[in-house]
């Protein structure tokens, strides 16, 4: 075998693993956890909560505002936020949440529902991956937060910053980073994640507000992506467009993640528009899609569901909603803790709301059974649309400037 064609087996290799080096248990490394589906790998955790909610383990202000949520890895917390003019990205020691290193990260995004970044950082290796919310994708050292790159993806690719902001976490697959742009025949792009350099361009969709996923079919990789009119799926080794699908697509913001289970996969948005179920078939270099079902029972806003077992636990609109997987049958609804988001973890749901209000329920298609609930004392005036985590023990929720965290071992 050549070496030009060892090098072309070992990007492939590379390609079909999205690991992540010096972890040997999976780490809530990215957005929704090392899957990006929104479940944990804790276990031995608290199946009910105490009247007044479990511990408080630390309470800390300034990390700045924004809705970013948060990544961990060697007993650290990373996140961005934003203070005066300027957007930061933050570690955190994970277990006293005492400052370790920040580093500014571009101009503070500005909006009228809220201000400062919103994606959450990706944690490969020793390096960090960051995108704010005006566009800054930057790469730096995890231990430091030295910043080894950076580039703005709206000078580079010509791209628009969507009305309220860059909310795309970074996906790391291999040596390149794959993220939605949002410029013309620069839509999707793929840059090493080494130094930030472009690999390919393709496409001219808008920026969506969603994160992408991998879905594996065989030999072939495929990249979902819920951009600004679309679900489509792409290549990425070169970005050739393998499938796309427009009808869960709506007109003023995609923002749930895509979920993947085998070879289908679940799209959902709000704003009266609702989900489908595509199933993805694959031959060589080439794939289709097509759709299984179309519901309006699950309309995901800001919020993407999470798959237990064959049922989806998500927030349809306002409304806590449990559908099974494969036919979209309703299995229940209830109002729960108030629209907002959740994950799972170890038998159970984590409900976020908006309005501050964490819940533990039952994931369970019989019907809805809480198992506790506290609040959050507000000060923001702003909805909590940071999204939870649950990692080594310990539940993360924010609200803006502020971070809490809980103690939910048993």
């Amino acid at each position: 075998m050549t070496p030009r064609l060892l090098s072309l087996v070992a990007a492939i290799a590379l390609l079909g693993s999205a690991h992540v080096a010096g972890q040997s248990t999976p780490d809530w490394f990215q957005w929704r956890g090392p899957n990006r589906d929104g479940i944990s790998a804790d276990s031995g955790l608290l199946q009910s909560w105490p009247k007044a909610g479990p511990p408080q383990v630390w309470r800390i202000t300034g990390v700045g505002n924004g809705y970013s949520s948060f990544s961990t890895s060697g007993g650290r917390l990373y996140t961005l936020g934003a203070r005066g003019g300027v957007e930061y990205v933050i570690a955190l020691d994970r277990a006293t949440g005492k400052q370790v290193w920040e580093t500014q990260n571009g101009r503070r995004y500005q909006n009228d529902r809220g201000d400062g970044p919103r994606s959450t950082p990706t944690v490969d290796g020793d390096r960090l991956y960051v995108l704010g919310g005006s566009g800054d994708l930057s790469c730096l050292e995890a231990a430091t937060g030295r910043k080894i790159w950076s580039i703005h993806l709206v000078s580079k690719f010509r791209g628009e910053n969507p009305y309220w902001g860059y909310s795309e976490s970074p996906l790391i697959l291999g040596d390149r980073i794959l993220i939605n742009a949002g410029g013309r025949g620069a839509s999707i792009v793929a840059l090493s994640k080494a130094d930030g350099s472009t690999l390919w361009q393709q496409h001219s969709d808008g920026t969506g507000y969603s994160s992408p996923v991998v879905l594996r079919t065989g030999s072939l990789n495929q990249v979902v992506f819920f951009t600004a009119s679309r679900t489509l799926a792409v290549d990425p080794r070169d970005g050739r467009l393998l499938w796309s699908y427009h009808k869960a697509a709506n007109g003023t913001a995609n923002i749930a993640t895509p979920i993947v289970r085998g070879t289908q996969v679940f799209v959902s948005s709000d704003y009266g528009t609702g989900a489908a179920l595509l199933d993805v078939r694959a031959a060589g270099n080439f794939a289709t899609a097509s759709e299984v079902y179309f519901t309006r029972d699950m309309r995901n806003h800001h919020a993407s569901s999470v798959l237990v077992g064959d049922h989806l636990y998500g927030f349809s609109g306002s409304i806590l909603t449990a559908l099974r997987f494969d036919t979209g049958a309703m299995a229940w609804r209830d109002r729960s803790v108030g629209k907002g988001s959740l994950i799972f973890a170890d038998q159970r749901l984590y409900l976020y709301s908006e309005d501050g209000v964490a819940g533990l329920a039952e994931a369970n298609p019989a019907g809805y059974r809480e198992h506790g609930r506290f609040s959050l004392p507000q000060q923001s005036g702003l909805p909590t649309w940071s999204h939870p985590i649950v990692t080594n023990g310990l539940l993360i929720v924010r609200d803006q400037d502020a971070v809490y965290a809980y103690n939910v071992k048993r």
